[in-house]
């Protein structure tokens, strides 16, 4: 049954140029906060560094752990834009509103609801962590201490 459901993701994936056009447009707006824009980098990061969940030289599956990170992470980061600026960059790239709404309930759909409900805190808690190194300026103290570390 899950193998059907991810069968109507094909016609998404047609779509995935214009849609990453459209999560490049919101990642370098000013406007986004930087922690919806670490959802990306670390999902990136992720793909990039080479261990995975599942070994990338197991055919077939060992793609699809760093598929579903990715579209989970593209999906938290569009779900914390502010609709005005998702709307504006929508028109602005002349993507169908109609269709994008369509294909965000199809991958949400392909989402387990418990995996959405913890990624979709992760922006919250980087906020959180941000405020907190902020507040103890513990961050100079980290770089010195890296600095001082390093031989000379």
């Amino acid at each position: 049954m899950r193998a059907l459901r991810w069968l109507a993701f094909v016609p998404v994936a047609s779509r995935v140029p214009t849609y990453a056009r459209l999560v490049w447009a919101l990642a370098v707006d000013a406007r986004i906060p930087p922690t919806r824009k670490a959802i990306l980098i670390g999902a990136a990061g992720y793909v990039l560094c080479g261990r995975d969940l599942i070994p990338d030289d197991i055919p077939v599956l060992g793609g699809i752990d760093d598929l579903a990170v990715v579209v989970l992470a593209v999906e938290i980061f569009l779900d914390g834009i502010p609709r005005k600026i998702l709307d504006e960059k929508i028109e602005e790239l002349e993507i169908d509103p109609e269709a994008f709404r369509r294909d965000m309930e199809q991958v949400r759909r392909l989402t387990p609801a418990p995996v959405r409900r913890i990624i979709r805190r992760l922006p919250e808690a980087l906020d959180a962590a941000g405020r907190l190194v902020k507040q103890t300026r513990i961050g100079p103290r980290v770089r010195s201490w890296i600095t001082d570390a390093q031989p000379g």
